[in-house]
């Protein structure tokens, strides 16, 4: 298992965000992501993760194995909830289980963070880890004119 670490966004290359969301895997389970990402897409997205680390003092982070980029995500404020976002480039799928583990065990220990929601599209038919983890369903929510089922862990 490969040393995994969080940094922020800003500190990963605009180029290595722009070819990760560029890759047409990324689509398959991302129903707000429209069309490849340039350079100043990849600048705007990390501004906009950015800006929510000054407005609410967490955001996403940059995943990193071993020290090399390997996704984004993290806790995001929508509204009153703290929500959880994981996209890893492809072939760095398998991961995905630890850094989860990691960010929530993060979540466990911050007190601003009492639950976790998770949206998921409903193109996603593999839910037993959310399951595993403890995410229990709420249903179906619609998000920025897409469909997502939504589930919620409580961490406190």
């Amino acid at each position: 298992m490969p040393d995994l670490s969080f940094d922020r966004l800003s500190g990963i290359d605009p180029a290595l965000i722009a070819a990760h969301m560029s890759d047409p895997r990324m689509a398959e389970h991302m129903p707000l992501l429209s069309g490849p990402w340039d350079i100043g897409a990849a600048r705007s997205f990390v501004a906009a993760k950015e800006a929510c680390w000054h407005r609410d003092g967490l955001g996403h982070w940059a995943f990193l194995a071993d020290g090399a980029y390997c996704g984004w995500g993290g806790f995001q404020k929508e509204g009153e909830e703290w929500d959880f976002g994981l996209v890893l480039r492809p072939d760095r799928f398998g991961l995905g289980p630890a850094i989860a583990r990691k960010a929530l065990a993060f979540a466990q220990a911050d007190p601003r963070i009492p639950r976790v929601t998770f949206l998921l599209p409903p193109s996603r038919r593999h839910l037993g880890a959310l399951a595993r983890l403890g995410a229990r369903p709420e249903g179906e929510v619609e998000h920025s004119g897409a469909r997502f089922l939504k589930f919620r862990l409580e961490t406190a």
